[in-house]
């Protein structure tokens, strides 16, 4: 078992000034010049500590500092806002656009809100360390449903997506064994990685997508998956696999927990696109369930910031399916004990909204709509993709597109394909191939479409995987 941060040996502290001054406040009586702690003339500050050197000189570090590479993600979005040519499109961030380009406010969330600012009861304390309850219950049920255990069931309100994994990853590394690794999908979200090391974790990958078929590596998963070493943790997509938008279907899916349960292997679901894939939020979480319903004792990262459009708000949940109420009590109480000294507590507001829509009936069916008009919108741009596609003359096979599930595309384009895309037609986009579904719209599908064909005529479309 590794050993809890708060217990381990810190080095290099750093005394701000403030803290300093108060030392040498009361370290000897006022006109003593012999300590260490001494003010010079004017009340500046001499530290000097035998062994140490202190400086007031910030950039005396700041100036060594390297520049850090921007965010694969982020850094692209970015570029699209200083461009200023009329025809750029933005294919690369994963938020949800409506037919004009614009974002969208779902209604049932804005009747939320105007309910909250209506209501004399709301204020804006502090959430507890393990967040709203009430929304953390609600949002447990819409993911694990309506029968589940919830006395079996840890769950903590959590930053988003993001934040859930990180806190799941502490924990994994705090309890299982040392040197216990992380298996990952390849392809996968490009954060997964950064946050499970920095959380200490090893990560290791599997094969998920087949260059091949332009589908499931079903074999290779099995075959990587059954030789990982027993007791791995393996993190899978709970549905609208990011970025291949490719899922196994629920005979695989079975097939997968009956191997993950054969090697002992811990399972950790990351789910960011229940109801968004499909349109139907209950069939989104039919492999989580599925686990559930086999004896697994699943770890659950959950984001509402796709399927309630509340990317801004960092709303999400991170919980654990354990075998009892004693077994609950004190997972709860470590995943408090890892939060209080990283973020204290949750934001309050995006968890009020989700809380807010979902312990309404009206409200909940009205939600349910939007987010099957969100997900019948992209499916209708995915397939308008492919047949502008074809209208533009491309002699590619594109049905992998068609297959595919949630707000991306998979194209298979390689880096290069990708950068012309961006440099000659101002359309942005990741490097490996990844389009945003929810950045075309009827306006300027058949510009995109023109564009990748001419990129892609003649040339071989592999979807560029990297270990």
């Amino acid at each position: 078992m590794r050993q809890p941060m708060n217990d381990r040996f810190v080095a290099g502290t750093v005394l701000t000034l403030a803290a300093l001054r108060t030392a040498a406040a009361f370290a000897l009586p006022y006109g003593e010049a012999s300590s260490p702690f001494a003010l010079r003339g004017g009340g500046a500050l001499d530290a000097t500590v035998e062994g140490t050197t202190t400086s007031t000189d910030a950039g005396s570090y700041l100036s060594d500092v390297p520049l850090g590479p921007p965010d694969a993600i982020l850094g692209i979005a970015e570029n699209f806002k200083k461009c200023d040519d009329p025809s750029k499109v933005n294919v690369c961030v994963g938020a949800y656009r409506d037919s004009d380009g614009k974002p969208w406010v779902l209604p049932s969330v804005r009747e939320a809100e105007r309910r909250m600012l209506d209501d004399p009861t709301s204020n804006k304390e502090y959430a507890a360390i393990a967040g709203d309850t009430s929304y953390v219950n609600l949002a447990l049920r819409f993911a694990y449903g309506r029968d589940v255990p919830m006395e079996n069931v840890a769950g903590v309100q959590s930053l988003s997506g993001t934040g859930a994994c990180r806190i799941g990853g502490e924990f994994f590394g705090r309890f299982l064994p040392e040197g216990t690794a992380i298996y990952i999908p390849t392809p996968t979200w490009g954060n997964h990685f950064k946050i499970f090391e920095e959380a200490g974790l090893a990560t290791r990958t599997y094969r998920y997508y087949s260059r091949e078929t332009n589908g499931l590596d079903y074999e290779g998963l099995m075959e990587d998956l059954g030789k990982a070493p027993k007791g791995s943790v393996i993190l899978l997509h709970a549905c609208a696999h990011n970025p291949t938008g490719c899922d196994p279907t629920l005979d695989q899916w079975k097939a997968i927990s009956d191997l993950i349960k054969d090697r002992g292997h811990r399972v950790f679901f990351d789910s960011a696109y229940q109801g968004f894939a499909s349109g139907d939020a209950e069939a989104d979480a039919a492999a989580l369930r599925l686990f559930v319903s086999e004896g697994h004792n699943v770890a659950l990262a959950q984001s509402f910031a796709k399927n309630f459009g509340l990317y801004g708000e960092r709303c999400g949940t991170f919980s654990v399916v354990t075998n009892s109420p004693d077994e609950r009590e004190r997972v709860m109480s470590q995943l408090k004990l890892i939060i209080r000294p990283m973020y204290s507590n949750p934001p309050v507001h995006g968890s009020s909204i989700v809380r807010t829509v979902l312990s309404d009936e009206d409200l909940t069916a009205q939600y349910y709509d939007e987010c099957k008009s969100m997900a019948r919108r992209i499916g209708s741009m995915r397939s308008l993709l492919v047949q502008k596609l074809a209208e533009a003359g491309s002699k590619h096979d594109w049905s992998h597109v068609s297959e595919q599930i949630g707000m991306f595309a998979f194209t298979g384009m390689d880096a290069d394909m990708c950068d012309r895309l961006t440099n000659e037609y101002y359309i942005f986009l990741t490097r490996d191939g990844r389009i945003s579904l929810a950045g075309l719209n009827d306006g300027n599908v058949e510009y995109v479409a023109g564009a990748i064909h001419a990129v892609t005529d003649g040339k071989s479309i592999i979807p560029p995987i990297e270990d």
